[in-house]
């Protein structure tokens, strides 16, 4: 009987392996089907902004994705996607990589994620006829703070903040639409999106601009089991970062 047992789990273990092996790496199927899936929010100016007038994907990630299908020969599909929904839709296949997201635990534990190529800290925006309210980070605590649901300023504002009310929007709207509407005092948002909020509305200041809170590093997310493609992604990161793509892109959006 121990025998039997024993070959049975043999058994399954090489069909697991081989299976394993055989399994087709997302740079296969990007080959094959001629088309690049990637999931992006269109919410985040500079960076993936989906232009009402046009219509059309614009910022620093849109030009990354259009880079790197150009580099792979193959068709660009941006597949719309939220904040809460970015990561279950990479692990679900839904599409192939992300734009840019933060490096945090929470989404490392779920999805893969390929090396980082730019970083950022976090700033509090509010209404420059507010602005004397403010004097720092310490000002913020015991303020409404509106952030947008399933970014990672969400937890950043209920461990920072404890004394202050959360307001979580949910995309398509966003947290500093709370501030102009006078819903919130206060919201969270990275220091480059803070660069082209002030430039679009002038009524909106940033608190600490020069001083922004928990340093993030961008990279993209990707399927966690999937080392082939992630090799791929980070080798052509590699490549561009040498060449200074990521510099000149970011300079070409004021990043």
């Amino acid at each position: 009987m121990k025998i039997i047992k024993t070959f049975i789990l043999s058994t399954i273990f090489l069909l697991t392996s081989l299976i394993s092996v055989n399994a087709e790496s997302t740079l296969d199927k990007v080959m094959k089907t001629g088309t690049l899936k990637v999931g992006t929010t269109g919410d985040f100016p500079g960076w993936s902004f989906k232009n009402p007038a046009t219509n059309e994907y614009e910022g620093f990630d849109i030009d990354v994705a259009k880079a790197f299908a150009e580099d792979m020969g193959v068709e660009l599909e941006f597949v719309p996607t939220d904040w809460k929904n970015l990561v279950s839709g990479v692990v679900a296949n839904k599409y192939y990589m992300t734009s840019s997201a933060s490096i945090t635990t929470k989404r490392a534990m779920q999805a893969g994620y390929s090396n980082s190529y730019y970083g950022t800290g976090t700033v509090a925006m509010t209404l420059k006829a507010n602005a004397d309210k403010f004097n720092g980070w310490e000002s913020v605590d015991g303020t409404t703070v509106a952030v947008t649901l399933g970014t990672v300023f969400e937890n950043e504002a209920k461990k920072s903040f404890p004394n202050s009310k959360i307001i979580a929007v949910e995309a398509p709207a966003r947290d500093f639409q709370e501030v102009l509407s006078g819903r919130s005092e206060v919201s969270l948002t990275s220091k480059v999106e803070a660069i082209k909020l002030m430039q679009t509305y002038p009524q909106l200041s940033a608190v600490n601009f020069d001083e922004p809170k928990n340093a993030k590093l961008f990279a993209i997310l990707l399927p966690r089991g999937d080392q082939e493609w992630i090799n791929f992604v980070n080798h052509w990161i590699k490549d561009k970062k040498n060449k200074g793509f990521f510099a000149t892109t970011a300079k070409k959006f004021g990043l």
